[in-house]
């Protein structure tokens, strides 16, 4: 069976042959081990009954319709997330448009016309706090009572807890945000990471320290200012280094913009246009140092740090984001 995924991001955009399928619904953001479990849960209903294997995300986030002072930050797009979808086996991603019209369906509306009608769901794996509907007035006892009228089965899956509590995007986010990516990774089955497109510094590191690839640090979740052992990938090529990132604003040379600041510790055959940044473990906090040359000689020293935690990472503490995670 195909897992090439398919990604649909209106209801008009899905073709006849969406379903039947096997379904779940959420937000995903992260697509952390919780939600990898009722992936997986999906794709062993979907083989088991040759159907496809589907998901349903939203975006924007719900919230930020619904109450947009409470929204939280996302730590991933609608194609990062499908892209992860994709690796678990999932075929088929619908990104639904949240809108205020979308708000005000009901639960049984959702269910019937959108789960049932467009997308031939024959059975729906959720987690067991599920909400749905019109001010969250469904949950899982009328999505059970529902699937009984409807003609499909329900699947409730409850939280996956590790490292002493339950695996959740707001958990995995407050991590990130306190530069705990060793212990994000965890939750996330692989390394918090940040893809976009390399942008023009001020030319300071190639002439004073160490040349870098920088990111646009316009994304809404970013790991706490530090420098982290990190491995970049060229999204063109496919080519990979080890890295080591500064997230800052580079007090040094008295900055005050925020960056993020990537040194390769490899050969650049040609300058990559998009990368992804994936970060592995925190080295320090970021610091001023007297001189540009006392900040060459600390960089000097984290590239060994990092140098040695690649050495003790092997495939299975590590594994391949492009496979599993971004």
């Amino acid at each position: 069976m195909s897992t090439e995924v398919r990604i649909y991001r209106s209801l008009d955009e899905t073709p006849p042959d969406f379903g039947p399928c096997a379904l779940t619904v959420g937000n995903f953001d992260g697509v952390h081990a919780g939600h990898r479990e009722l992936l997986s849960r999906v794709v062993r209903a979907a083989r088991e009954h040759g159907w496809r294997a589907a998901a349903m995300t939203f975006h924007p986030h719900p919230a930020r319709v619904i109450a947009p002072g409470r929204a939280p930050l996302v730590m991933t797009t609608p194609e990062q997330r499908a892209q992860i979808m994709e690796a678990c086996g999932i075929e088929e991603v619908l990104v639904l448009p949240f809108t205020e019209e979308t708000a005000l369906w009901t639960p049984e509306y959702f269910v019937r016309h959108v789960l049932v009608e467009k997308l031939q769901a024959r059975t729906i794996c959720v987690g067991e706090d599920f909400r749905f509907g019109h001010k969250h007035e469904g949950n899982t006892f009328l999505l059970q009572s529902l699937g009984l009228e409807c003609g499909f089965t329900t699947e409730f899956i409850p939280p996956v807890r590790l490292r002493g509590g339950r695996v959740s995007s707001s958990r995995v986010r407050a991590l990130v945000q306190g530069g705990r990516v060793a212990a994000a990774r965890r939750l996330l089955c692989g390394p918090f990471a940040l893809e976009g497109t390399v942008v023009s510094g001020h030319g300071i590191g190639k002439k004073e320290t160490v040349p870098t690839l920088n990111l646009d640090p316009a994304f809404e979740v970013l790991p706490n200012n530090g420098v982290y052992v990190t491995r970049t990938t060229d999204l063109a090529s496919g080519q990979r280094w080890q890295s080591v990132t500064n997230v800052g604003t580079r007090p040094t040379f008295s900055g005050d913009a925020l960056t993020v600041e990537t040194y390769l510790l490899g050969k650049l055959d040609s300058a990559p246009e998009h990368i992804r940044v994936e970060f592995l473990a925190r080295i320090r906090a970021e610091r001023k140092f007297s001189s540009p040359e006392a900040l060459k000689t600390r960089i000097f020293g984290d590239v060994q740090s990092a140098q040695r935690l690649f050495r003790t990472l092997d495939s299975r503490v590590l594994p391949d984001s492009s496979r599993v995670i971004i």
